[in-house]
């Protein structure tokens, strides 16, 4: 009897097979299609749309997209491809080769998760792998309290965490709930509540 072994791809192989739909991640090199919810993506666009709003009023230099794919490596050296579910990118970074398809491969400014039933995805491997990468912030947006007690209490409370990247390289927590006002490095004149993102 034989057996056969589905060859992994590699981050290059996954970018020409998806380089042009935004709609696919590469874990643990196999390509894994990013569906998402009308409530899940309600979440994200207006987190998409209230970064764009604070980026033209300040005159800032970033972009923000929902369809930014960048590389990351595990601990065990694996390359991904990860497609947050928002983006903000340095808008010099971005668009230093325009025509290019390739990913990204420096770290972006700020990116969104939003949780649904694959938490653990968010809460551990891109958490690992964007700190890993040196993404200065980076955001989830946990609407439907799927994640373990340990972050979201108990009884388990909808919550938005934000983690942002310490002099050490390391990432550092702040959760907010209800009326909070969101906390950005990125974006410090932000006036969102958890609320309004988490009932999007």
């Amino acid at each position: 009897m034989k057996t056969y072994t589905k060859q992994k791809l590699t981050f290059e192989q996954f970018l020409e097979q998806c380089s042009e739909s935004g709609l696919y991640e590469l874990v643990d090199g196999e390509i894994v299609e990013v569906r998402a919810t009308r409530n899940h993506d309600d979440v994200a666009n207006f987190l998409l749309f209230g970064f764009n709003d604070e980026i033209r009023r300040l005159n800032l230099n970033y972009v923000v997209n929902n369809t930014a794919v960048f590389k990351t490596i595990t601990a065990n050296g694996i390359e991904q491809g990860r497609k947050p579910d928002v983006s903000v990118i340095d808008k010099d970074k971005c668009r230093s080769n325009r025509s290019a398809y390739a990913a990204l491969e420096e770290p972006i400014q700020l990116a969104v998760e939003v949780t649904s039933t694959n938490w653990e995805d968010d809460y551990i491997d891109k958490l690992d792998e964007y700190q890993r990468l040196g993404i200065t912030e980076y955001w989830i947006g946990d609407y439907l309290a799927t994640g373990l007690r340990e972050y979201l209490g108990n009884p388990k409370v909808p919550a938005v965490f934000v983690f942002l990247l310490d002099d050490e390289g390391k990432y550092q927590c702040t959760h907010f709930r209800g009326s909070e006002r969101i906390g950005s490095r990125t974006f410090p004149e932000l006036a969102l509540t958890a609320d309004q993102i988490l009932t999007a």
